[in-house]
């Protein structure tokens, strides 16, 4: 990765953004007590901005279930991920279902990422026998069915245990569609979209050359109408949180997007894409364009994140007794995004040369000037870390405006 603790939080604070949520990834044989006490050592002294850990579970032992992970919980970890796919890190059912039990006694929140793996491994190797790898068969590898189905089968555990999901970065109209019919019953499934989702299609993947790996993420973009959807799905509650899924791979870099070589076959490129900089003014051109409104912004965003993750009424409110985290917009700047100009260490941004309406001029963090008209006002150090408590967000309450069906 790019960033570290220092320029991540940099970057993050000039674009608004005054808390953030890293994962803390455990691979599989590792302690979860040993992952935390990591990412703690890499984030001392280098925050600017403060901040609070995802778990990522890969590996729910005996050892995790019994012990580790319920002790982390009561320590102020209260949300963790797991996946459906990637072969390092994803769950089986069974795994999944006793991570769901754990969660319902403990009071914490799982996050999924929601694609069916062995339809992946499967179109994948169809792929490549047929020789076809570049890039854009990252997207045909992972076709919309792909990510229904594995939603479906999220939401169908969770109902199962009873209890609340969280399901990230969604790409797709048909799993928004089986989110929303979900919401519409009456559960408890929340869901979180990207920057990546409103501003780029699966015809960026097929950039010429090697060019489509800098948009290279699972899910894959989509296509432009699909784009309306996730649009619709933020304005009418189907989403409660939009985040940016930093990924900071370097591009020209033989340990990033080239890891194996420019001709590498899709499978082995490095998903995920840079956006932490870049992720609330893409979405608050939104309301430049009639696509959302402010207020919509401000709960996607801040209100309700911090409710999600166990943070609010201290973050994601300005209130007596909250910690007087604000950002300060020029609503009326008009900025075309170049990665020059950007502070994350990340050598592009896939959003080069989009231009957007309004960009943060002025980020406080405790009261503080953290940034301001693009000068860092606090020393690294200044970010603290946030033990958060058990979530309780409420009853998504999606609106009657439905999200298109999806095409035929």
């Amino acid at each position: 990765m790019a960033d570290d603790f220092r320029s991540g939080t940099i970057s993050a604070a000039h674009g608004g953004t005054t808390t953030v949520i890293p994962f803390a990834c455990q691979f599989k044989g590792q302690s979860l007590n040993d992952v935390v006490s990591d990412y703690h050592d890499r984030a001392a002294g280098k925050a600017v901005i403060d901040y609070a850990f995802h778990l990522i579970v890969s590996d729910p032992s005996p050892a995790v279930l019994e012990t580790e992970l319920p002790a982390l919980i009561g320590e102020g970890y209260t949300h963790f991920k797991l996946y459906m796919t990637y072969d390092d890190m994803k769950l089986n059912d069974r795994q999944i279902l006793e991570l769901l039990a754990l969660s319902r006694r403990e009071g914490a929140l799982v996050m999924v990422h929601a694609e069916n793996s062995d339809v992946i491994g499967w179109l994948t190797d169809r792929l490549e026998q047929a020789g076809l790898t570049q890039p854009i068969y990252h997207a045909v590898s992972r076709p919309m069915p792909v990510e229904r189905e594995a939603t479906h089968r999220a939401i169908s555990l969770s109902e199962i245990v009873d209890v609340p999901v969280l399901i990230v970065h969604v790409s797709g109209r048909e799993a928004v569609q089986q989110i929303h019919t979900a919401q519409g019953r009456g559960l408890r499934i929340y869901a979180e979209t990207c920057p990546q989702y409103l501003y780029l299609t699966e015809d960026d993947l097929a950039r010429p050359g090697f060019e489509g790996a800098k948009c290279l993420c699972s899910p894959p973009p989509r296509d432009k109408a699909n784009q309306e959807v996730i649009w619709s799905g933020l304005r009418n509650g189907t989403f409660q949180v939009f985040s940016s899924d930093h990924a900071p791979f370097r591009f020209e870099d033989p340990a990033g997007k080239m890891l194996h070589g420019t001709d590498a076959s899709f499978r082995y490129v490095p998903n995920g894409v840079p956006g932490l900089e870049t992720r609330l003014p893409l979405l608050f051109n939104g309301i430049s364009q009639g696509r959302i409104d402010l207020a919509t912004f401000v709960k996607v965003t801040a209100t309700q994140p911090a409710q999600v993750y166990g943070l609010s009424p201290r973050k994601g409110s300005i209130a007596i007794g909250s910690d007087a985290d604000i950002a300060i917009w020029d609503p009326d700047r008009k900025v075309t995004i170049a990665n020059a100009d950007l502070h994350h260490a990340v050598d592009y941004t896939p959003y080069e040369g989009i231009e957007v309406t309004g960009w943060p001029v002025t980020t406080l963090v405790r009261g503080q000037v953290v940034s301001q008209d693009g000068e860092i006002g606090q020393s690294p150090g200044y970010g603290t870390f946030l033990p958060c408590e058990r979530p309780n967000p409420p009853l998504p309450e999606p609106s009657l405006e439905r999200a298109p069906l999806p095409a035929a």
